[in-house]
């Protein structure tokens, strides 16, 4: 496959409050790649981040208030001009050593999205690392591939394939996970290059606590949607296995069939066929975005 041309790559970076990260980023990416559309999406920066890409010459378009990193992704997507986009972070952890990387690994063909995996020696603290790799261990069941790294920042896409996810992706920082996921489940190829980030600079925004309580729901909504058996079937056979287990303590003690049973046995058949429903209901849906694809 033909490398792709500097005239046909958009870099889209969103950022709030990262001046001081900025000024040295955005030379070395203009240095790096002269010819390519940067686009700053500046959300609702109450530093200096829009004077720091004026003076470096490139584009920002500013939010008038925080409208949430994802937010800032799908503006960007909607902007960018070119059939490729790299997607980084503006806190100084992704350089443009990282950005050459991955082209590198898109240019050898047959991916639809590159993403640059972070090792464990590279995870902002431990609690978070040990977060990651449980996010990464669920979606990588629900999606049925392996996914070393769920929650990465620093992605190669194909413009048109990730449009067509944007009204999936949410305003907050969960854009990665139902990115990633959405590829999956639609069959895209998604290829993973291991990349060292440095230390970010300045203070994180996300929040662990609840940002991971979005990261568990979205992980389960996309599951759903693009294979729900994934989700129901398991859940049909725990309240299988609870009725039973119920059922034969009840049935040894006092040996009689209870109520309760009853109502975990009707609970998981109901389960199971809610899957079976939602299964037929996915199954036309993607019928239906085939056939206007055409």
């Amino acid at each position: 496959m033909a490398p792709i041309e500097p005239q046909n790559l958009s870099i889209v970076i969103p950022a709030r409050n990262e001046a001081d990260s900025l000024g040295s980023l955005l030379p070395q990416l203009r240095q790096q790649f002269p010819d390519t559309e940067i686009l700053v999406i500046n959300d609702g920066s109450t530093d200096a981040t829009h004077a720091v890409c004026e003076r470096h010459g490139v584009s920002c378009i500013d939010h008038p208030h925080n409208l949430g990193n994802g937010a800032a992704i799908k503006h960007g997507a909607r902007l960018a001009k070119s059939d490729v986009i790299v997607f980084m972070d503006a806190d100084g952890q992704h350089q443009p050593e990282h950005v050459q990387q991955l082209l590198e690994r898109f240019n050898q063909g047959g991916y639809e999205m590159v993403v640059g995996a972070r090792p464990w020696s590279s995870q902002a603290g431990m609690l978070r690392g040990l977060g990651n790799r449980i996010f990464n261990w669920i979606a990588s069941w629900m999606t049925g591939h392996r996914i070393p790294d769920l929650t990465s920042g620093l992605r190669v896409v194909r413009a048109r394939r990730f449009r067509e996810f944007l009204h999936l992706l949410p305003n907050g920082f969960s854009y990665p996970t139902t990115s990633t996921m959405a590829f999956f489940r639609s069959g895209y190829p998604v290829g993973y290059e291991t990349v060292d980030v440095r230390p970010r600079i300045g203070t994180s925004h996300l929040n662990i606590w609840r940002e991971g309580g979005r990261f568990l729901l979205i992980i389960f909504r996309i599951g759903v949607m693009y294979s729900p058996m994934k989700f129901f079937a398991p859940v049909s056979l725990l309240l299988f296995v609870l009725a039973s287990l119920l059922y034969a303590y009840t049935f040894a003690i006092e040996g009689r069939f209870t109520n309760m049973s009853a109502l975990l046995y009707m609970t998981s058949l109901l389960t199971f066929l809610i899957g079976l429903l939602s299964e037929q209901i996915n199954s036309l849906m993607f019928a239906r975005r085939n056939e206007d694809n055409r």
